[in-house]
């Protein structure tokens, strides 16, 4: 990775961080590299569908960023802090986060044609790192349902078998960063949203601790407690980088008030031994024997590189189901934003938004329990880090279903398919920092991945396990065969 690229085709996997690198010493240029995601985009997206709306000015962008990189070099000998770390590197954007000047359609036809004067916060600090806006990503309507198709845009497919799906709510994200269409991008998480699209593609993505990432510009907002904006790529360095540019309060989200630079982790050099909890169930319901060994692998493989790693369970989920919590509660806050969204249109409505609407409105006791066990569950997680720095699980009891499947059989058993939030709504209802990165793969050739979380505000011990176990992938620097 450290040669320069003897074409284009040779930029198509190469991650951000090297991307920016080779851009900032010439050894390639932001137009070359935008060029040829340019083609690759229209060699594979009509296959893939990942892609919805393409940046027009993205190529005149990326030779004002080569020109810029020039004058900076005639005048100072070399690029100087106005370059940025992600300079002239293009970056793709789900379609629920708002772009000045480029559609945001939020995955449905009432809002077909909607341009947004002013960029969402997230996309903003990407522009300001000198990242080029690519293209907007689908998403399911809305960004509510864990497959990406809509009634505008159409179905995403999985780039490893298009027959199966690249998970939602960030699908389309997660299917062009895989593809090679895009080295990175940005997404949205209420129960699963990049983290379960990550783990169904092979790729990495971060859900920060609530409050984080500013969701200024991003819609929907309720239930704003629980939703999350997090970076996708395909190495953790490119995640670190982006968090980095993307953390902070921005003075219009209540919920980011944390400074910048605040961690609680212990960081990638520890005084003491990391200690990783980990498990594949804790009540948490049936997880595919192939996903539970390939946690284990990963841990196993953890306690060879000199971590500390002990099975456990975490009676707080044993006892409070969160995603039947998570159901219970998220009903009341999300129908009547989705009613005043929707009045007038209803024969505009995907599946996904007239189910939502047809649910019975959850009665105040249920609520109210709902939210108690949402408290237990975070009292839970907070005496499980006073002695574990990280915690290993699953991100998904399975890997890439097949398009519209109501029902999964996993281990032996039937369940409902919104059970592949099981693993990972935990962290939204907590607001914990949680990564999703492969691992593994099925005995049909699909990625399996593996979550690491982490305790509140401790984004770097998240980070810095998810970079140990990168190192020790069996499966590293696997691509689609497209």
């Amino acid at each position: 990775m450290n040669d320069g690229p003897n074409d284009t085709t040779d930029l198509f996997f190469r991650d951000a961080t090297d991307l920016a690198h080779l851009i900032r010493t010439g050894q390639t240029t932001s137009a070359q590299v935008v060029q040829a995601h340019l083609d690759r985009i229209a060699a594979l997206d009509p296959a893939i569908n990942a892609i919805v709306t393409l940046n027009e000015h993205a190529l005149d962008e990326a030779r004002a960023a080569d020109a810029a990189l020039r004058r900076a070099r005639a005048t100072g000998g070399g690029p100087g802090p106005e370059i940025g770390p992600l300079h002239g590197v293009p970056f793709t954007v789900k379609d629920s986060i708002d772009t000045a000047g480029v559609l945001t359609q939020r995955g449905s036809p009432i809002f077909a044609g909607r341009t947004p004067q002013t960029d969402a916060t997230a996309v903003a600090r990407m522009k300001a790192a000198g990242a080029i806006l690519l293209a907007k990503t689908n998403l399911p309507e809305f960004s509510y349902s864990t497959e990406s198709d809509n009634l505008l845009s159409g179905r995403t497919n999985n780039p490893w078998n298009l027959e199966r799906t690249p998970g939602g709510s960030s699908g389309g994200e997660s299917a062009a960063i895989a593809a090679g269409m895009s080295p990175i991008g940005l997404g949205t998480d209420l129960a699963i949203s990049v983290r379960g699209p990550a783990a169904q593609t092979g790729i990495v993505a971060l859900k920060p601790t609530h409050g984080r990432v500013p969701m200024t510009g991003v819609w929907p907002r309720v239930p704003r407690r629980d939703w999350h904006v997090g970076p996708m790529a395909r190495t953790v360095r490119d995640l670190a980088l982006a968090y980095s540019i993307l953390e902070g309060p921005d003075g219009s989200d209540g919920f980011a008030t944390t400074p910048r630079g605040v961690d609680t982790g212990v960081g990638p050099a520890p005084q003491r031994r990391l200690r990783v909890g980990w498990f594949t169930d804790s009540g948490l319901g049936p997880v595919d024997p192939q996903v539970a060994r390939t946690v284990q692998r990963a841990a196993e493989a953890l306690r060879g590189a000199g971590v500390d790693v002990e099975e456990v369970t975490i009676p707080a989920l044993q006892e409070n189901n969160p995603l039947a919590l998570f159901n219970a509660q998220h009903v009341m806050e999300l129908k009547p934003a989705m009613a005043e969204a929707t009045a007038g249109h209803e024969d505009e409505m995907f599946t996904m938004s007239t189910t939502m609407l047809s649910i019975p409105d959850t009665s105040m006791a249920d609520y109210l329990a709902a939210e108690q066990g949402f408290e237990r569950i975070r009292d839970g997680y907070a005496e499980f880090f006073s002695r574990f720095d990280a915690l290993l699980l699953p991100v998904l009891p399975t890997f890439a279903h097949e398009h519209g499947a109501g029902e999964l059989t996993i281990d032996g058993q039937v369940v409902d398919a919104t059970h592949v939030q099981t693993f990972t709504v935990q962290f939204n209802i907590t607001g914990m920092p949680a990564l999703s990165m492969r691992f593994g793969t099925s005995t049909d050739g699909l990625p399996i991945g593996v979550q690491v979380a982490g305790p509140w505000h401790a984004e770097s011990t998240v980070l810095h396990v998810a970079s140990v176990l990168e190192s020790l992938s069996p499966v590293k620097d696997q691509h689609p065969d497209l």
